[in-house]
């Protein structure tokens, strides 16, 4: 009996992971901090290794696991989450702030196709870089804080993705586009975040809406 004693416990160890993930429902991104009350660390390690090894859940990274929706209908199978939800996950974790910049926040708007392969986010957490496999990562940099004080995301959005573009290379196409973006916000709420733009950035944004 004492032989079997320490598999029952890893197994209750590995049922109770499983019944606070499953509460949270399918796609529920999480870490190995968030079971500290269930167990040690290096149990709780070895529990969410086993659970991996049985396809339960998945590793997204190091440190880093989701309860993955499966999609039966069109029989896709696994759906791994967004980069974004990644990130945002690890910023709620951390209690910081993010905002997406560069080539990503251009993506995100559609002012351009390419898929940066490390997207970078910044933030008034700790800077590091997360590997994601296959040559792709998130990245956290660290930012004064007017650059994390945006109220309305799409005036943030718009912002960084000019700011990346470059003044000397915006082109008509770029300009139809954000005209067309921001039909989604009336003008008031994009420019509350006025002060925070360079003043360039705010005269096409003026001009977008006349």
């Amino acid at each position: 009996m004492r032989q079997n004693q320490p598999y029952i416990k890893m197994q209750n160890i590995d049922d109770k992971i499983l019944a606070k993930v499953s509460k949270c429902g399918r796609g529920t991104i999480f870490f190995p901090n968030d079971f500290i009350s269930i167990g040690e660390t290096k149990s709780v390690l070895k529990a969410l290794e086993r659970m991996t090894n049985d396809g339960i859940i998945i590793r997204l990274a190091k440190g880093i696991y989701c309860y993955p929706k499966i999609d039966k209908v069109l029989g896709l199978g696994i759906l791994y989450p967004s980069f974004e939800d990644i990130a945002q996950s690890i910023a709620k974790r951390d209690k910081a702030r993010i905002v997406p910049t560069g080539l990503y926040a251009m993506n995100k708007l559609g002012l351009s196709t390419q898929i940066p392969m490390n997207i970078v986010y910044m933030t008034d957490g700790s800077p590091r870089k997360i590997n994601m496999g296959n040559g792709r990562s998130i990245q956290f940099k660290h930012a004064a804080p007017k650059n994390l004080s945006f109220r309305n995301e799409l005036a943030m959005l718009v912002t960084f993705a000019l700011k990346e573009i470059k003044q000397k290379n915006v082109t008509d196409k770029h300009l139809e586009r954000i005209k067309e973006i921001l039909k989604k916000e009336t003008k008031e709420k994009v420019l509350i975040d006025a002060k925070l733009m360079p003043s360039w950035i705010r005269t096409i944004i003026r001009k977008a809406y006349e």
